[in-house]
């Protein structure tokens, strides 16, 4: 089926070089029909000027301030005319018809809400994140204890990341990553942008909760496929970052878990959280090579 205008929405702050190589793979990947939508973030790095100048076909919005990636990207959201809005992180290299890809199994698949690729690490290994259970407080448990990862393959143990489930299937999902997330429009419409409540972090697991509660399905498409860099931005703050990582994990929880769930274990899900970013702060300091998501 033909696939109509594709709108992609980038955010950015400070990440010039990875912005530019993310653009130019965007528009050397595929011949579809597509409007880019440079966010920036105030850019210290003259990111806006060099997309600008090289790219005079996106569109560059240009904030006087970082308002996180939920806000900033609801801008973009707001100014995007495509029938399909991908999200993409510019630290993302999209390969050859990965956008195509997703559009054309949107088009002929009328109850997904979004899809997203095999996004993966240079390594070639798959990022976790392109598919996820919800964190459920089980689920949660199971991540925070690192039950997950001793047995990768447990479909009880790690439903987060869905290790049980095969790479290179097409499956459906309760969550993608915002790094890589192709939306329907009118999908997005219905339920609301990005909560803007989360600075950065949680704002893409959120909108999928509140895409599926609305009836929406959302799927792994393996054979659309892209590269992420990740952490360009986070890594300039990763304090910060950390930080903003397990705040999101709380807000979820709050937002969409408490209010089932017995004061005294909302207690230890919230000292779990901001437990585990107290070790992980700690272990950031003495190897002073952090990650903000282990």
């Amino acid at each position: 089926m033909a696939v109509n205008l594709i709108s992609v929405v980038i955010v950015s702050y400070d990440v010039r070089e990875h912005l530019l190589d993310t653009l130019r793979a965007l528009f050397a990947s595929s011949d579809a029909s597509i409007e880019a939508l440079v966010v920036d973030n105030a850019s210290r790095d003259g990111s806006a000027d060099a997309v600008e100048a090289e790219f005079p076909q996106a569109t560059v919005i240009r904030n006087t301030s970082n308002l996180g990636f939920g806000r900033a990207s609801n801008a973009g959201l707001a100014r995007a005319r495509g029938e399909f809005v991908l999200l993409l992180n510019p630290d993302v290299l999209v390969e050859a018809d990965c956008i195509k890809t997703l559009a054309a199994f949107l088009t002929d698949t009328p109850g997904a809400g979004a899809a997203g690729p095999k996004l993966s690490r240079p390594d070639g290994t798959l990022d976790l994140a392109a598919r996820r259970g919800f964190p459920t407080p089980r689920a949660a448990f199971y991540r925070l204890t690192m039950l997950s990862r001793l047995f990768p393959k447990s479909r009880r143990l790690n439903r987060y990341n869905l290790g049980y489930l095969p790479e290179d299937e097409i499956h459906e999902i309760d969550a993608g990553t915002a790094a890589c997330l192709m939306l329907r429009r009118s999908a997005v419409k219905q339920v609301g942008p990005f909560d803007p409540d989360y600075f950065m972090y949680g704002e893409d697991i959120d909108l999928c909760f509140r895409l599926k509660q609305a009836g929406w399905k959302i799927f792994y498409v393996p054979s659309a496929a892209a590269t992420h860099v990740k952490g360009a931005s986070s890594r300039q703050a990763t304090s910060a970052m950390l930080r903003e990582f397990h705040r999101a994990m709380w807000i979820f929880h709050r937002k969409h878990y408490a209010s089932g769930l017995p004061g005294p274990a909302n207690g230890l899900v919230w000292a779990g959280i901001w437990g585990r970013w107290a070790l992980l702060s700690l272990r950031a300091r003495l190897k002073r090579n952090p990650t903000v998501s282990p």
